[in-house]
């Protein structure tokens, strides 16, 4: 491993402002992802009337985002990152926001929702991936769990203006059809997102993949001191070369390389672990839920912004948290965590119905979901965009998250018809039993990246297999890393 970790130069405060702009345009994309999956909690009360919906059909409404949307947006994504590139793909992405919601607020039928659902998916699912990529890729070392979980802020801050703007416009709007301006809603960082994406750069690390050296020193010369920019020009320019000769390549890759193939089983296993938490669970039902207890619905979605916030400052914590905390830590106090919020929701269930317990029932959601954001939430997407080789990030980033929003969609379908069948005890408690095995995997698997760069990680990989990766013992002042 190198020997420079612990010596690389502060960035400079007008870097720092160029890297601040940076990751708040490309995160609109996560703002959107949030928004877009949260939304759909309150306009659900309002569209099931106007539609006409059966029991399947709001599922189907509900899932279409998730499955097929956002599981084929993640795996044609990851091909697009690499060929496109990481701007280009985010690009895509904002027209496939703007067009979906659109699409969604004009809906005349259920089966034109649903396809305007997909076309929404496949922006969420494209930028999802992307999205940390890119952030990772423009970061400095010592900044990138900073950049990258800001774009897991952006997500949740996206899921609490919707429970919002829902409760917002249910108290002004006293009409059936508010749920189109809900959904329509999300036009507007959409097209922010597009306007903002034309004057960003491209990745320096795709530019050196592609032999365009002088591009790639341009880029990192924009967000970092000349010293900077040398050091970690020199290692992309090194891995680059070898990156290059597996380029386009990566099933073969995978088939040839045992240490590739178990980077990308640990990634899928993150991906499954993420969303086997059953948080979306909170995220799409959390007002149907409290409805069914006892709450009105306007009672309801008031409550649930409740909820948004819990995950925006939990969120925020845990960022603070990575500049203390390894990637792996973090994961197993999450884990710990949920399993015992989900077994407090597995008892509370069993309450007799009241304002007391649909109440209680709302804190230990919120219990659960801060462990989930504060702990999980921000490492699982920062451990993807780390842990894969330069040749096939894109790609096994793609696999990835075309999993998590696989599984994602499945639990999102399956969670009502597990209601209804073992009841909210009996399906809370099933979910207690999957995160015991969640945090099994865990400690047994996923590496800890927290204080080293793309590079030096992909070499310790290479040659050194996946113990777990530990960072100096005393990092200088200026190499505290995220």
């Amino acid at each position: 491993m190198s020997s420079h970790a612990t010596s690389r130069p502060a960035t400079g405060s007008k870097h720092r402002g160029y890297l601040t702009r940076l990751t708040v345009i490309s995160t609109l994309g996560g703002l959107l992802f949030g928004y877009d999956t949260g939304v759909i909690s309150g306009a659900l009360l309002y569209m099931q009337d106007t539609l006409n919906m059966s029991a399947v059909e709001e599922a189907m409404v509900v899932s279409a985002l998730l499955f097929p949307g956002a599981a084929i947006g993640a795996l044609s994504g990851g091909r697009m990152a690499d060929k496109l590139g990481r701007r280009g793909t985010l690009l895509v992405c904002a027209l496939l926001f703007l067009v979906g919601a659109l699409g969604c607020a004009v809906a005349p039928t259920v089966g034109f929702m649903v396809v305007a659902r997909v076309v929404l998916g496949l922006g969420v699912g494209a930028a999802a991936v992307t999205c940390p990529l890119y952030l990772a890729e423009m970061a400095p070392a010592h900044l990138r769990g900073r950049m990258v979980t800001i774009n897991e802020l952006m997500i949740v801050t996206g899921q609490m203006l919707a429970f919002a703007i829902n409760a917002l416009l249910d108290a002004l709007i006293q009409d059936p059809g508010v749920w189109r301006l809900m959904l329509g809603v999300a036009s507007i960082p959409a097209i922010a997102l597009l306007i903002g994406m034309l004057v960003l750069p491209e990745s320096p690390r795709w530019f050196a993949i592609r032999d365009r050296f002088a591009d790639s020193r341009r880029i990192l010369d924009l967000s970092r001191s000349p010293e900077e920019a040398d050091f970690e020009y020199g290692e992309i320019v090194a891995s680059a070369a070898t990156a290059r000769n597996e380029r386009s390549h990566a099933w073969r890759d995978l088939r040839d390389n045992p240490w590739m193939r178990k980077l990308l089983w640990i990634g899928i296993g993150l991906a499954v672990v993420q969303q086997a938490t059953g948080v979306n669970t909170v995220n799409y039902y959390a007002p149907s839920i409290l409805e069914r207890s006892g709450l009105g619905v306007s009672a309801s979605l008031v409550a649930t912004i409740a909820v948004g916030v819990t995950s925006v400052v939990m969120t925020v914590l845990g960022i603070w948290l990575l500049g203390f905390i390894g990637r792996r830590r973090m994961l197993i106090i999450g884990f710990s965590g949920v399993v015992a919020s989900q077994a407090i929701l597995a008892v509370v269930f069993q309450l007799p119905q009241s304002d007391v317990v649909s109440y209680t029932i709302l804190a230990a959601m919120m219990l659960f979901v801060a462990f989930v954001q504060c702990f999980i939430g921000t490492c699982v997407w920062l451990l993807l965009s780390e842990i894969f080789p330069m040749a096939i990030r894109g790609f096994a980033m793609g696999i990835a998250v075309f999993v998590l929003w696989t599984v994602n969609a499945a639990i999102s379908f399956l969670f009502p018809i597990l209601v209804v069948a073992l009841g909210s005890t009996g399906t809370f408690t099933a979910f207690v039993l999957v995160n015991i095995l969640s945090l099994v995997f865990v400690a047994k698997f996923v590496p800890e990246t927290k204080g080293k760069s793309l590079e030096e990680l992909e070499v310790h990989f290479r040659t050194e297999g996946l113990p777990i990766v530990v960072p100096p013992a005393t990092p200088g002042k200026n190499a505290v890393s995220l």
